[in-house]
């Protein structure tokens, strides 16, 4: 079950091979949800976290996005609001076994979800690595030019979730 992340989720245990995003998990993720920089969501089973991923509010310059893209948006915004999807981490035991489209899908939908009520163009992506780069480009993200990040836009979701 997804859900968001509380004190009953052993966080302790989660190892996903990569010492900076189970420092998050363990560490900061519950500082950064007190304080309102994102939400942390869990797969969770018995209170053992298999896989999450965070969200939060964010913008890019205009100017970042391809002139095709910038041609179809108003000129008056400086930067254009989007829903970062900040990590997708899945646990070693469980990598390789679908808990990350799994997640992904959560993440796109809930996002989705949200921006018919709250502004957001797209979902954007910072991936950390190339492995998580051909993640996301096999769900069809798009790179920002001069940029690492990549981005699905909302228009896309929606032909997906309706």
């Amino acid at each position: 079950m997804i859900e968001l992340l509380n004190k009953s989720h052993n966080r302790n245990d989660f190892d996903c091979g990569k010492e900076l995003l189970n420092h998050y998990l363990k560490i900061q993720a519950g500082q950064d949800i007190k304080r309102g920089l994102c939400a942390c969501f869990v797969l969770a089973d018995n209170q053992t976290i298999q896989g999450y991923y965070t969200l939060s509010n964010n913008s890019i310059p205009l100017d970042h996005l391809s002139t095709g893209i910038q041609k179809k948006l108003p000129s008056s915004y400086r930067s254009i609001p989007v829903t970062l999807l900040g990590r997708l981490v899945i646990e070693k035991k469980h990598q390789g076994c679908g808990i990350g489209k799994i997640l992904l899908i959560d993440a796109l939908k809930r996002s989705y979800e949200v921006s018919r009520e709250i502004g957001s163009f797209a979902v954007v992506v910072d991936p950390l690595d190339d492995a998580a780069e051909r993640f996301y480009e096999k769900y069809d993200f798009i790179r920002l030019p001069d940029s690492g990040k990549m981005f699905i836009a909302m228009k896309t979701l929606r032909e997906l979730f309706c």
